[in-house]
């Protein structure tokens, strides 16, 4: 069985973008998640108006099982280590402050640390600040070009016109990653990682079902944080044709962020379960074996801002493999250049 792995998201943006108010809307919600943050330091984030649980050296823990830890740039290492043996859902790094986002992706790329995955890199902007931002951090375009998810914060402060000028300007940077607009820095925390549900045993990641369903409430007529981004599902139960795959992943569709769920194949020689996880461009694919009695199929879950449903669905339909052209190992290739520890 593939080992889990905590994803380690990655929060970027010059000062005033908004990443603290993320954080702290992350670390105060009720998402029945676990979650670890790392900062530069305590004072912005509002751990006060949050129960604290205890105290250890530089981390704090949090009433709810999250904690928030205070590190600079040489002690990252040793704080994932030490929250990968946490029991944590998710790890967030306030990028900015601890080293370049460019330099902590490598890192994290390519890091031998079995109990954690890249989650991706989330770039936040200042919508209304975009130009003064620009120009006293020459930086910002590449950081934009860099992220798999792009968050334009206070949106809520721009006229119409003022509006479409800085959506067309961050697009022109960076038209491959989902754009998502926010106020105070809310974003619904399922677009970042997995909900989990906990039991006796421990945490189990929920299934493709209640992923999927719907949650009905009354809300008055405010805009539900969900709004901006899809969610669909694919499944087949004929084996996917594995070049069509990676030809896929490799060029997405427009607005897909993220991408999760089991493969099956169905090449001679190739049994295991190929359990794939995407963010951004990052593609990743796990084996661990079927399972005594479990049925062979491929179930896909694609999450994305601005994600045609349909279109991807039926692109990945064309991925279904021909009965008549059976194809043979060395199909297998493409998907064995993104398969951990190959």
């Amino acid at each position: 069985m593939a080992r889990r792995r905590i994803p380690v998201v990655l929060v970027a943006g010059f000062l005033g973008s908004g990443k603290t108010s993320l954080l702290n809307h992350l670390l105060r919600g009720d998402h029945g998640v676990r979650i670890g943050v790392i900062v530069n330091d305590f004072g912005a984030v509002n751990i006060d108006a949050m129960m604290v649980a205890g105290q250890v050296d530089s981390t704090v823990a949090l009433s709810n099982g999250c904690l928030c830890c205070a590190v600079d740039v040489g002690e990252l290492d040793a704080m994932l280590d030490r929250l990968t043996r946490a029991d944590l859902d998710v790890i967030v790094i306030e990028a900015s402050g601890l080293a370049e986002p460019r330099t902590m992706v490598r890192m994290l790329l390519a890091s031998d640390n079995p109990g954690i995955g890249f989650g991706g890199l989330v770039v936040m902007v200042d919508a209304a600040g975009i130009d003064d931002a620009s120009a006293r951090h020459p930086e910002l375009d590449l950081h934009v070009r860099m992220a798999d998810l792009l968050v334009l914060n206070k949106i809520d402060l721009c006229d119409g016109a003022v509006a479409d000028a800085v959506r067309e300007r961050v697009a022109g940077l960076n038209d491959r990653s989902p754009m998502l607009e926010t106020t105070h820095g809310r974003i619904d925390p399922r677009l970042l990682f997995d909900e989990v549900v906990r039991v006796d045993d421990g945490p189990r990641q929920l299934s493709l079902d209640e992923l999927l369903l719907e949650r009905h409430h009354e809300c008055g007529e405010h805009e539900h944080l969900h709004d901006q981004y899809r969610s669909v599902s694919f499944t087949s139960r004929d084996p996917i044709d594995p070049r069509a795959l990676v030809r896929f992943l490799e060029d997405p569709p427009a607005g897909l962020y993220r991408m999760k769920g089991a493969v099956y194949f169905g090449i001679p020689g190739h049994t295991q379960r190929y359990l794939l996880q995407t963010v951004g461009r990052h593609i990743r694919f796990d084996r661990t074996p079927w399972g005594r009695g479990r049925d062979r199929g491929t179930e896909l879950v694609l999450i994305g801002s601005g994600l045609d449903g349909d279109a991807a669905l039926r692109r990945l339909g064309a991925c279904v493999a021909d009965p008549a052209h059976v194809s043979g190992a060395e199909a297998m290739t493409g998907v064995h250049r993104y398969v951990v520890g190959d």
